[in-house]
């Protein structure tokens, strides 16, 4: 299996960094992450980038948490476990250090973690039949990378708890109707409205863009909070027999069956 990679591609002033491990539906690793940052940290560099567009590979954003990460996490102390997770989230995460505006182009599957990267984007474009969940409870997981912050701020605190709570799944005109994407538009328009909303941005005064940014952006105090409470939270979900049933249920592909322990 190929290493995962990030893709950097400019076109005038908007940088396009593309997720990919398609082999494993952009599976949220260490390794892609890694890639992830290393981008983000070179864009913060470049002088010539006013607007990011981020989407994954292969028809694909994001298929979500990988499952093997997660089993070996289980085998981890809870505070070994919480200071990992710490780390996992700054990775993909780092999309939020940017000081230009970003927009997710959601294609195909955006599930658990990988949903909660695109709504740290400050925009997403999302395939109106896009498969979209914010899943962590149905594995018997605490929710992480930053969704406890960033659902409630896109869809308000009452919706955004429901998804949450539910784990369901939803589409993306649903998403649309949410706020957690500014359009929803067939699979094929997905990236070239992302492109024309990045362009428009990237016409404008450099610095009256950065500005809004800096006061539009995600509150990285509110993030942070919900950052450590979620490492928290997941390093004692990852020390419990539910987490073992609901990933077991997840490979032999049947309904899981909870006991809280």
């Amino acid at each position: 299996m190929s290493n995962p990679e990030v893709s950097l591609v400019r076109e005038g002033h908007v940088a396009v960094l593309t997720l990919d491990d398609r082999a494993r539906k952009n599976a949220m690793t260490v390794a892609l992450g890694d890639a992830l940052r290393a981008r983000v940290d070179e864009l913060r560099e470049a002088d010539w980038v006013r607007a990011v567009v981020l989407h994954g590979a292969g028809g694909t954003f994001s298929g979500g948490g990988d499952l093997a990460m997660l089993e070996r996490l289980r085998a981890l102390p809870p505070q070994e476990t919480e200071a990992f997770m710490l780390g996992f989230y700054a990775r993909y995460l780092s999309v939020t250090t940017l000081g230009v505006p970003t927009i997710a182009a959601i294609e195909g599957a955006a599930i658990g973690a990988g949903l909660a990267v695109a709504m740290a984007c400050d925009f997403a474009i999302v395939d109106e039949d896009a498969k979209l969940a914010l899943n962590f409870v149905q594995l018997g997981l605490h929710p992480g990378m930053g969704s406890t912050y960033l659902a409630p701020l896109r869809a308000g605190s009452i919706r955004g708890a429901e998804l949450l709570l539910t784990g369901r799944r939803f589409d993306g005109r649903e998403a649309a109707r949410l706020g957690i994407a500014l359009d929803a538009v067939p699979s094929a328009d997905v990236v070239p409205r992302a492109m024309t909303l990045a362009h428009a941005i990237a016409q404008n005064a450099p610095l009256a863009v950065a500005g809004l940014k800096r006061g539009l952006g995600v509150d990285r105090v509110a993030l942070d909070r919900a950052l450590a409470h979620e490492a928290r939270e997941q390093a004692i979900s990852y020390a419990s027999a539910d987490l073992g049933e609901g990933l077991l249920a997840a490979t032999e592909r049947r309904k899981p069956v909870f006991t809280g322990g």
